[in-house]
């Protein structure tokens, strides 16, 4: 009684040779099949290399290209070998060249042999696999792929879509419920017998011969029909990405592997020098005996996945950069646009920062400058203060200040003044707190001392920009947090929506606000705006406010600014 393993070889012949004669040499029988698209060259070395151990053989070589019928052609050819040379073999383990053991030879014979007739192959229904990449579940059993989809993905792609027009569908063996799952089994030798014994058998292999992808439904469904009992899961540890990839480990995966409990890890980097020479060590096993359990490490490939796909909110990688909807949330940390507050109020920079103790820069978007707190002209991460450095990459800057700042709050200011390429950016960033007093650009043209005349056209610039932005900040797509106030309400009753503005700063604060900023003086605004109107520019951004010059709204109710979600 015993295991026996058959190698499926196409590179990396050296290590190869390494642990087929890690298992011949320990009694386990190997048969190895090597690619026939690899050159007469690279198959004589292996014979080379393990000439002369025992119980190794080579069987008919085949040309293994991904997703067709080869793999299987050279797994049939090599379970042939190992049923006729080696009766001893009570059960066959599926392997790859790339394969390492990962425990103890005698701890897997010994497992196998307390279980003989088990098979140990992952095998499930379409309906129940989760894990195809593709597109293609039942459809791989009943339409034809004459096309590679590696080298000639286009026409792959094309003739799918011609069958699918025309509905093709070809006919399910009678008594076949198609089944997939991982290529590396282990099988008892009664069932893959049965399997290659099976009076059906060329039927089936006609059939299978174009199935996508055979090497993960041929055994998988076969076994179905000749097994006393199937332990759908495997042996082997064998991991694949959200692409459909498998994982590569290294010499820094040596306590994962270890930890699986599995009997054979795929797959293994051939520089692997240290994961070689620790688990072909001639010493017993260090780890106690244990059910071979690869989902003990799956929430670290599902974090590892996690990373790989969503990375650290606002930090950009190569991996995820280039396509839009890959870079998870888009900045590192909340943060606050204030558009009109420096405007309204004197020192609101200054004031915001104290009160809220958090970072509050000017306009940095401003046209000529980037107002960095402080007035800094390198900031943290060496951000520059140059304006053509910024609206190179607007988003960019944004992302780099945030990320650059984390654990501490940013604040700036922003207006119709400003660049605003960045305005859709912030109003799609679930982290911005944006607030608006719409209109408040209104004032410092005001305040400048010029007629309505001269104002008039600038007036008409800034609110048609301010107004396209509003546009922005009221889509239905807009993740930020937008509180929108009008000129004339907020002036009205100040105090309240700054309270909710510093309370959604600082949430930990127990006390309530007691000294607002100071407003500008407004006496006069009522009559400039009058006088806009009557040069025949019509503003509608800020509110109503009284003709009478006194700066005052035209009505008395309280502010109350709407949430845009």
């Amino acid at each position: 009684m015993g295991a026996g393993f058959l190698m499926l070889c196409h590179t990396a012949f050296d290590r190869a040779a390494q642990v087929a004669r890690h298992w011949a040499e320990r009694g386990c029988p190997v048969v190895i099949h090597v690619d026939a698209r690899v050159r007469d060259r690279g198959f004589k070395r292996l014979q080379r290399l393990l000439e002369g151990v025992p119980d190794v053989r080579f069987c008919e070589r085949h040309a293994c290209e991904w997703g067709t019928w080869g793999l299987v052609g050279a797994t049939i050819s090599a379970a042939e070998v190992m049923l006729r040379e080696f009766p001893q073999a009570s059960h066959v383990y599926l392997a790859s060249g790339s394969c390492l053991p990962l425990r103890p030879v005698e701890e897997m014979v010994r497992y196998l042999e307390e279980r003989p007739e088990t098979d140990f192959i992952e095998s499930v229904t379409t309906e129940d696999v989760g894990w195809t990449v593709g597109g293609l579940d039942i459809e791989r059993f009943t339409l034809l792929f004459p096309f590679s989809w590696r080298k000639r993905r286009k026409l792959f792609d094309q003739f799918v879509r011609l069958q699918r027009r025309i509905g093709y569908s070809r006919r399910i063996p009678q008594g076949l419920v198609p089944h997939l799952g991982s290529q590396w089994w282990c099988l008892t030798r009664k069932t893959l017998q049965a399997i290659l014994e099976d009076p059906r058998r060329a039927e089936y292999d006609g059939y299978f011969r174009r199935v996508w992808i055979p090497d993960e439904s041929y055994f998988q469904t076969l076994a179905r029909l000749h097994s006393r009992h199937v332990e759908s899961r495997s042996l082997t540890l064998s991991k694949f990405d959200f692409q459909g990839k498998p994982h590569i480990f290294y010499d820094d995966h040596h306590q994962l592997l270890r930890r699986s409990d599995c009997f054979v890890a795929r797959k293994i980097w051939p520089q692997a020098n240290r994961l070689y020479r620790v688990f072909l060590s001639e010493g017993p096993g260090v780890q106690p005996e244990a059910e071979p359990n690869p989902t003990k490490i799956d929430r670290l490939f599902s974090k590892a996945t996690e990373r790989r796909t969503r990375g650290r909110p606002g930090l950009y990688m190569q991996s995820r950069f280039p396509r839009t909807g890959w870079e998870g949330a888009l900045t590192a940390a909340p943060y606050s646009v204030f558009a009109g507050f420096s405007e309204l109020f004197e020192n609101f920079e200054p004031w915001l920062g104290k009160l809220a103790g958090s970072r509050v820069h000017g306009h940095l978007f401003a046209p000529d400058r980037v107002e960095f707190a402080g007035g800094e002209a390198i900031y943290d991460g060496a951000l520059s203060a140059s304006p053509a450095i910024r609206d190179y990459n607007p988003r960019s800057f944004v992302t780099n200040l945030i990320w650059n700042c984390r654990g501490e709050r940013q604040c700036f200011q922003f207006g119709p003044r400003d660049r605003q390429q960045i305005v859709e950016f912030i109003a799609s960033d679930r982290n911005a707190q944006i607030s608006v007093i719409s209109g408040a650009w209104a004032v410092p043209l005001f305040r400048s001392g010029q007629d309505a005349a001269s104002c008039r056209s600038e007036a008409a610039r800034l609110q048609k920009i301010e107004g396209q932005a509003l546009d922005v900040l009221r889509a239905s797509w807009v993740k930020a947090r937008v509180r929108i106030w009008t000129l004339a309400d907020f002036v009205e009753s100040p105090m309240e929506p700054l309270q909710t503005i510093v309370e959604e700063i600082t949430p930990r604060a127990l006390r309530p606000m007691t000294e607002a900023p100071r407003l500008v003086d407004m006496t006069g605004f009522g009559r400039f705006l009058q006088d806009l109107r009557n040069q025949g520019m019509q503003p509608t951004l800020m509110g109503d406010f009284s003709a009478t010059g006194d700066g005052a709204p035209a009505h008395s109710r309280r502010a109350r600014p709407y949430l845009v979600k």
